[in-house]
């Protein structure tokens, strides 16, 4: 979710900050709270031959359809990833309709152009068929790969062949209940695995089977607990937050020519004390923040990051419609927060993503049976609270088709690119293809 407003006193941005500064600093932005009553959205997606996905997109045709994009006017902030990915982050909306046609507008502007030079966007959480490729070659993304690649290749596949749904809500509010922020961070981190099983879409690497659901869930785990995991949620979430922000590795110093710094095992806390090889400024701490990438991401509001890209035009809706209901209504969310409570046991109290709860999520989607019934759950939650949020009977039944599509039958739509590459299984009613769902369900019973 962008947001335009930013601080306008650049020399407090260049003073450097002490340890002490850094924590309070981090209690007073991350989580901002007050009435639940903005939503975003952030949707990235992979541009493809529209045609031809299997085909490689050359980095001049990406360069010249992205110039005429620029002079396209849009509501939401339009951004290239490192790989040619493109991202829209909705500005901060009043209402989930509000949000959905600004940025359904966005995208059919956006697909009109695309389609004049024969591209197109897709919804897919792992591209399925090309190798990362890095497209922008700037200081900051030099540095990101070199520190990434110190953990194995995992780094470049996100950074690079990756797309998601990332649903923005807001922190909370300061008083208890299901509202408060305490309980929506905890939501969002138990939640998280529900809608990954529910929403896996990325199973192919190299038109490979991975043996995962979400390849995209299993890369950031694997790039490490200290680039892409959560805090431990003992304590409050400030006090947690503001931990894990100091205890985290500095990925990069900046430098204002050449290239920068990538120090190795850093941490932002030794950082301010050790003044080396700089002090660390405000605006370094602000950069620090954008380069941790945990599945719940405090920004003043909550950035749910676990989601894969949707298929379809429109398929990123339900994500958007099933998480804002069940945080922003107070009665889906204490049904939220009942369902997924039990579940809670299989973590572990280990910090997400790096616990068996997220893993299982990760790999069987809903054919693992207790995510699956904490989606059914959810969903239908989400299905009734959805007119009370003022949602309109096309979202309301989009989500319902995707319930009884997928939720209803133990599926997730990596199962629909599984059945597509194996093609047709008589034995399976419905089917369109020879998915794994029934026997991965009684692998994981037994």
């Amino acid at each position: 979710m962008s947001d335009s407003n930013t601080d306008g006193d650049c020399t407090k941005h260049r003073t450097a900050v002490t340890e002490a500064e850094v924590e309070a600093l981090v209690r007073g932005i991350c989580f901002k709270t007050g009435p639940p009553r903005a939503l975003g959205v952030e949707l990235e997606w992979l541009v493809h031959e529209l045609r031809a996905p299997q085909l490689p997109v050359t980095p001049e045709r990406l360069r010249a359809v992205y110039a005429a994009l620029r002079a396209v006017p849009l509501h939401s902030p339009l951004t290239v990833e490192p790989g040619g990915q493109l991202e829209l982050s909705s500005l901060p909306a009043a209402s989930l309709m509000e949000c959905i046609r600004s940025v359904r507008a966005d995208l059919d502007t956006v697909r009109g152009v695309l389609a004049e030079d024969g591209l197109t966007l897709v919804g897919i959480g792992h591209d399925p068929w090309h190798t990362p490729r890095r497209f922008l070659h700037e200081p900051r993304y030099d540095a990101m790969e070199t520190c990434l690649d110190r953990t194995g290749p995992a780094g470049r596949h996100m950074m690079c062949a990756s797309a998601s749904v990332q649903v923005c809500v807001d922190a909370g509010q300061e008083e208890p209940g299901p509202l408060g922020h305490v309980r929506r961070w905890w939501l969002a981190h138990h939640l998280g695995p529900v809608l990954v099983a529910a929403f896996a879409n990325s199973p192919l690497m190299g038109q490979e089977p991975t043996g995962w659901l979400s390849t995209r869930q299993l890369l950031w785990m694997q790039i490490g607990a200290g680039r892409a995991g959560a805090p431990r949620l003992d304590g409050g979430p400030r006090a947690a937050w503001a931990r894990h922000v100091l205890d985290s590795p500095v990925m990069c110093v900046r430098r204002e020519s050449g290239p920068w710094e990538v120090p190795e095992g850093l941490t932002f806390r030794e950082w301010t004390r050790t003044r080396s090889p700089r002090p660390p400024t405000r605006a370094d701490l602000d950069y620090h923040l954008t380069t941790l990438f945990p599945p719940v991401r405090p920004r003043g509001h909550l950035e749910l990051r676990m989601i894969d890209a949707q298929p379809g035009e429109d398929g990123w809706i339900v994500p958007l419609a099933v998480t804002a209901a069940l945080f922003d209504d107070p009665e889906a969310a204490e049904t939220a927060y009942r369902t997924v409570k039990p579940l809670a046991e299989r973590a572990l109290d280990l910090p997400a993503p790096h616990n068996p709860l997220w893993t299982d999520a990760a790999r069987h989607g809903l054919a693992d049976p207790e995510l699956r019934e904490a989606a059914a759950v959810c969903f239908a939650a989400a299905l009734e609270a959805l007119p009370r949020l003022g949602a309109t009977a096309e979202v309301t039944g989009a989500v319902a088709a995707f319930r009884d599509r997928y939720v209803a039958r133990g599926r997730c739509p990596a199962d629909d690119l599984l059945d597509l590459r194996r093609g047709p299984d008589p034995a399976r009613p419905g089917s369109t293809g020879g998915t794994p769902t029934d026997r991965r369900r009684k692998d994981i019973r037994t």
